[in-house]
């Protein structure tokens, strides 16, 4: 599905991202682990074609990227949602921007905001809302684009432990219902233990994969679980040596 090749990002003379090789297989639920600064969301930026890569080459089921692409979306940490639009009218933006018919796409972000249970929210404001309810708002319009491959860039980060967990099920339910590809950062071991089919960790400054860890726990995942636990420390000791 997606095949990066080589890749390279330099800054002057200060080198983010060193021969990166990477495949993520279609509806795979992928999660890149490293420590703060490394490169990651550099990675994301470039995959969306929000910037260029130096060096190496980036595809996706066999076709190059370049530049921003509708088959990509990508969910930022922070909400993203413009103030001056009702919660509605921010879910069907990037439709809007696509062409699509308001009526049409109104349709289809009533049936999203029913499952994620924010139907009587639409008329809200941003403000109005609590952190997770903007970020399931977030969520949701990249998802209404229906895009091949799902860029996450530590969507849960600012969140409370409680409505983080929440909302990595609520993500789970709509992923192994849409089975969109997913590539989604965090600096949480415990989350991406949860959410991976696989996880990727990349070394410190310039970041290098160190390691790839295939996740078999069967789904849905108990957190609490022996191997869940042993699979934590496993990572958690491979990550300690970057730090």
């Amino acid at each position: 599905m997606l095949q990066i090749k080589n890749l390279s990002k330099k800054y002057k003379n200060l080198t983010v991202l060193d021969d990166i090789n990477l495949e993520v297989a279609d509806c795979e639920f992928v999660c890149i682990l490293g420590p703060s600064g490394c490169g990651k969301t550099t990675l994301l930026r470039i995959i969306a074609g929000l910037e260029e890569p130096t060096s190496g080459t980036l595809s996706m089921n066999h076709k190059t990227i370049k530049g921003i692409t509708p088959e990509i979306g990508m969910v930022f940490q922070e909400y993203t949602l413009f103030p001056w639009r009702n919660i509605l009218d921010n879910a069907i933006f990037g439709l809007e921007m696509q062409g699509v018919d308001k009526n049409t796409a109104i349709s289809k972000a009533r049936k999203y905001l029913r499952a994620i249970g924010l139907d009587q929210f639409e008329k809200n404001y941003p403000h109005e809302l609590s952190g997770g309810m903007k970020q399931r708002v977030a969520i949701l319009r990249a998802l209404l684009l229906n895009p091949q491959l799902l860029l996450m860039d530590e969507p849960f980060g600012a969140l409370d432990a409680q409505t983080r967990n929440q909302l990595q099920s609520e993500l789970l339910r709509i992923w192994s219902k849409d089975k969109k590809t997913v590539l989604f950062i965090t600096h949480s071991v415990d989350e991406a233990v949860y959410l991976a089919d696989k996880i990727v960790l990349f070394t410190a400054r310039p970041a290098r994969i160190k390691q790839i860890f295939n996740i078999n726990l069967p789904r849905p995942r108990d957190r609490t679980s022996t191997n869940a636990n042993k699979l934590r420390s496993q990572i958690l000791k491979t990550l300690g040596a970057e730090l």
